[in-house]
């Protein structure tokens, strides 16, 4: 598995999951993941660190889908809601992808709610 803050592309995503790249796509449409378009090519790409390994493979953090609704309800676009998980917060003392990483949805929800 890539760093949690590589950016990976659609097909490379879904490859560390186990799934199809139509799966990704799928996610992404469903808001259960985010994705920004990146590099020459201006393709879709999404950080490697909204996955996690658990026992049984790889699969999207849980906590995730209900970060990203919380920071649309905020008013931020898609590229901004990747560039807030991807950047350091003060008032958690990491990226929030990080602390959601961690397990520490509620202080990660917290901080999102300052947006609104």
């Amino acid at each position: 598995m890539s760093e949690w803050n590589e950016w990976l592309n659609v097909p490379d995503f879904a490859d560390a999951l186990g799934v199809t790249a139509s799966d990704v796509r799928e996610m992404i449409r469903l808001r259960q993941v985010i994705a920004v378009r990146r590099g020459p090519s201006d393709a879709w790409h999404l950080p490697a660190g909204f996955i996690e390994q658990r026992e049984g493979g790889a699969r999207v953090l849980a906590t995730l889908p209900g970060t990203i609704t919380m920071l649309s309800d905020a008013g931020l676009t898609d590229a901004e809601s990747a560039e807030w998980l991807l950047s350091h917060n003060d008032e958690l003392g990491v990226e929030p992808l990080v602390a959601l990483r961690e397990g520490r949805r509620a202080p990660v929800r917290r901080a999102a709610q300052t947006l609104f």
